[in-house]
């Protein structure tokens, strides 16, 4: 319930591609999540894809620990929020989440933001 597997990650260029030209994209500070409705089988609900930007954040360390953080954040909270939202819909996501804040999140921070941004998530995809 609470791991984040391999399958979960996405990492096909294909759909990465198509998320990102067919996607629908919503701003919720301080992510961008970009998310597209597939109809491929999966083992999960969700394909997510976690980035942050190389030209705001310079040391990889940086990057590491805001991604690592987001990540925490969403592995915990998924499940109530997301998975059992589209698992009762039937309904198969990819997703992408962007960092874009300006100074580094702290975990508390993060966390509650990823609750605001997979509830309003959830609100776009039962649109």
């Amino acid at each position: 319930m609470y791991t984040f597997k391999k399958e979960e990650r996405l990492c096909n260029k294909k759909l990465i591609d198509k998320l990102f030209h067919n996607g629908s994209s919503f701003l919720c500070y301080p992510f961008k999540a970009s998310w597209l409705l597939v109809n491929e089988p999966a083992q999960f609900p969700v394909q997510i894809l976690f980035s942050v930007s190389k030209r705001r954040y310079k040391h990889a360390v940086d990057r590491n620990l805001i991604k690592r953080r987001i990540r925490e954040a969403y592995r915990l909270n998924k499940q109530k929020y997301l998975y059992d939202v589209l698992n009762s819909s039937n309904k198969k996501i990819v997703l992408s989440v962007g960092f874009i804040g300006k100074e580094i999140a702290e975990y508390d921070f993060a966390e509650k933001k990823m609750l605001k941004l997979l509830t309003q998530l959830c609100a776009e995809i039962e649109k």
